[in-house]
């Protein structure tokens, strides 16, 4: 048992006690010194396994990445228990740190703020008073014995401060005597903590490696079994790699078919730049899915060079200095490609040919396949409807038309494009060259993937080659310029077209400005589309105003001549649907006025503003129904219904109009086109029922039926007003 201070000798203030007193006071000093030390080293050991345990927990995540990339399941099973193991040891470090952070440091610094700063305190002030009863002891001995007076008082400061003195020193000895009692305890029992701690992570890390010996049995089986596998498989690898070396020792590269995929033909060839003509790189190409794709290089993804093979056509280059070189064309671009051997260069052209080839029977068959079976397609503008019989393809149809047998520019056979403003067919080469023109100028479509409506196949055979040509090369003669041939270079033909379509080289000039305005008017009113694209090409602005028609367009001519294909050939060369003329009336306004239920139909197609008012406050169907038309009042009210339902139904509604909406004007539409005489104008009685002037009266019950199937559907959601 450690000797204590003696309160006895403390109460004397004997030397012995000064002496036991300063010995105390050294070995808290350095009993402190240590504390601070023990302190500030397990810091820096918890500093040191946190960063362990951060490294640890970074190489488990770089194994668990590796144990990903495994493909084996055995393998990536006992790789995957390994890692959770493994992070189930770095639990255990971090609770250790943990652990060892509350034992050492915590309870330490609980012992040195717990007594240090109150025995700091409590010397300070018993050295204070220490000094005081010395200076009231020298004074009680220098007071002279004459002096009874002072005598008595510094006897009794004396005695004052001796009590005071006892007091503090009592009080000091008792705090010594504490903190050397405590302090045992405290170190004893944080350093049992620190052990304990340690006792129990290793009791844990021995618990979860026993848990893990049934996968470490495991893994030394599969060691072993993949150890005779990788032997085989090295060997196997030899004897194929000796195989191939002696199979191509030749060194040429061939083009292969890809039986492992979908590529019908793969190879290095090099793609001559666009931009720079002399700049040629070396590429990946294949073949796939009637596309042709390239990659730069193997880092990058495969880039389509050429979207769909049915619109391209490719030959051979014999004009330039590079040899093995062929170039594939489409409507939009061309492509110069050069082979390293002409063994290649046949290869890749037979495979590109078969492909286009191949391609567009699968797509010509798809077409045939899908089609119905609509009414058939007249050809001749006054023509009366042909019975109803199964309509030829669109291709057929177009180059029914005069001349549209060969390209209106280079002459080519067997055109398989068209532009439908313009009303001409061209070859693919041609149609790039039209497309880069702009839609303004001319509308490039295909005659066998697109789509066409009956009107824009009617405008190609009532328009057609010859008769825009003779419009568009009426002055070829007289300028000169030799028009060019189907081997003619491309840039030959661009100069071509745009001379011809651009820049109107060879179009007839009009003697007046005002009197060409006049014939457009005129032939819109009356119907005449070869006058009316005579107009167009001599410069006649296709939304011009003539005032001494109220201020109407072209296209409001149409409308009141009731010619269907001239609204059509107007709207597809830019005409504005929503002009108004003088009396505030429009397009869709003198249709209805006249009557002209397939116009309304058409114009409602093309955006017409059905709301808009004229001078007198009347819209379409006011109009309409002052003129007791049924047909085209039930078109109106349909495209009010649709509009309102999609407005009621928000941005969560259904996109695109409503079915029945377009079921009845595809019905209206194909009546206008093919059968018009069954649109005859059906009448309102004062009774409310209807009366038909034409004598047939199943002309649109189905219609009807629809009608009243919206009707209910509109009421439901957005009531009407009508």
């Amino acid at each position: 048992m450690d000797s204590l201070l003696d309160f006895e000798e403390c109460v004397k203030d004997s030397p012995e006690f000064r002496l036991n007193l300063d010995q105390f006071e050294t070995e808290v000093s350095v009993l402190e010194t240590q504390l601070d030390k023990v302190m500030k080293l397990c810091s820096k050991m918890v500093e040191a396994g946190q960063a362990y345990s951060a490294a640890n927990q970074l190489f488990l995540s770089g194994l668990a990445g590796l144990s990903m990339s495994q493909k084996g399941s055995v393998i990536t099973s006992c790789l995957n228990q390994f890692n959770l193991g493994l992070q189930e040891m770095v639990s255990f470090h971090t609770m250790l740190f943990d652990q060892t952070q509350r034992a050492i440091s915590q309870q330490l610094t609980n012992l040195c703020t717990q007594f240090l700063p109150q025995l700091a305190e409590t010397r300070r002030e018993f050295v204070r008073i220490g000094e005081d009863l010395e200076t009231a002891a020298a004074k009680n001995a220098q007071v002279s014995r004459h002096k009874a007076a002072d005598a008595e008082r510094a006897s009794h400061l004396l005695l004052a401060t001796r009590k005071c003195y006892q007091h503090f020193a009592l009080d000091y000895c008792l705090q010594l005597n504490t903190f050397k009692t405590q302090q045992k305890i405290d170190i004893l029992n944080s350093v049992f903590s620190y052990v304990h701690a340690q006792f129990t992570f290793f009791h844990q890390g021995f618990d979860l490696l026993r848990d893990l010996e049934p996968t470490m049995k495991t893994m030394a089986a599969q060691l072993s079994q993949l150890s005779g596998e990788c032997a085989a498989k090295r060997k196997d690898l030899e004897n194929t790699h000796l195989l191939v070396q002696q199979r191509d020792a030749s060194g040429e590269l061939l083009a292969s078919s890809c039986p492992d995929n979908d590529d019908i033909i793969q190879g290095y060839l090099f793609k001559r730049s666009r931009r720079k003509s002399k700049t040629w790189k070396r590429c990946w190409f294949s073949i796939r899915d009637n596309q042709l794709l390239y990659k730069k290089s193997h880092k990058e993804d495969a880039v389509v060079l050429f979207e769909d093979l049915r619109l391209c056509a490719v030959k051979s280059l014999e004009h330039i200095d590079r040899r093995f070189c062929f170039e594939l064309l489409s409507v939009q671009k061309c492509c110069a490609l050069q082979a390293d051997s002409e063994q290649l260069k046949q290869a890749w052209l037979s495979a590109l040919q078969g492909s286009i080839d191949l391609a567009y029977r699968e797509g010509t068959d798809t077409l045939l396949t899908k089609a119905k079976d609509p009414p058939p397609v007249v050809c001749v503008g006054n023509s009366s409807p042909a019975p109803p019989t199964h309509k030829p393809p669109a291709l057929g149809v177009a180059l029914s038309g005069p001349g549209n047998q060969r390209c209106c520019d280079c002459g080519e056979e067997e055109p398989r494009w068209a532009s439908v403003n313009l009303g001409v067919t061209m070859c693919i080469e041609c149609s790039g060259i039209h497309r880069s023109l702009g839609v303004h100028l001319s509308k490039v479509r295909s005659l066998t993937l697109d789509s066409w409506e009956t009107e824009q196949l009617k405008l190609l055979c009532v328009l057609g080659n010859s008769v825009m040509n003779q419009i568009y090369e009426a002055r070829c003669s007289e300028e000169g310029p030799v028009k060019p041939r189907p081997s003619s270079s491309r840039a030959e033909k661009e100069t071509w077209i745009r001379e011809k379509y651009v820049e109107k080289r060879f179009v007839q000039n009009s003697s007046s400005e005002h009197n060409a305005r006049m014939r457009l008017y005129q032939a819109a009113l009356e119907g005449d589309l070869v006058a009316m694209a005579a107009a167009l090409a001599r410069g006649v602005q296709v939304n011009v105003s003539i005032a001494e028609e109220e201020g109407r367009t072209a296209l409001i001519g149409a409308a009141v001549g009731g010619s269907l294909l001239a609204c059509e050939y107007l709207l597809q060369n830019g005409a504005n649907v929503n002009h108004r003329d003088l009396r505030g009336r429009g397009a869709l306004h003198a249709a209805a006025a006249a009557g002209h239920t397939g116009q309304v139909c058409l114009l409602l197609k093309r955006g017409a503003n059905q709301y808009a008012v004229d001078e007198s406050g009347q819209d379409p169907l006011a109009i309409a129904v002052e003129t007791a038309n049924a047909d085209i009042v039930t078109l109106l009210r349909m495209a009010r219904m649709n509009e309102e339902m999609k407005d009621s139904e928000g941005i969560f509604g259904a996109v695109g109009d409503d079915e029945t909406f377009q079921d009845i004007f595809r019905d209206f539409s194909n009546m206008a086109s093919h059968d018009p005489e069954r649109l005859s104008r059906r009448r309102f009685s004062r009774g409310g029922e209807e009366e038909e002037e034409g004598g047939d009266t199943k002309k649109s019950t189905n219609s009807q039926r629809r009608v009243e199937k919206m009707s209910v559907t509109e009421t439901q959601s957005a009531p009407g007003s009508f």
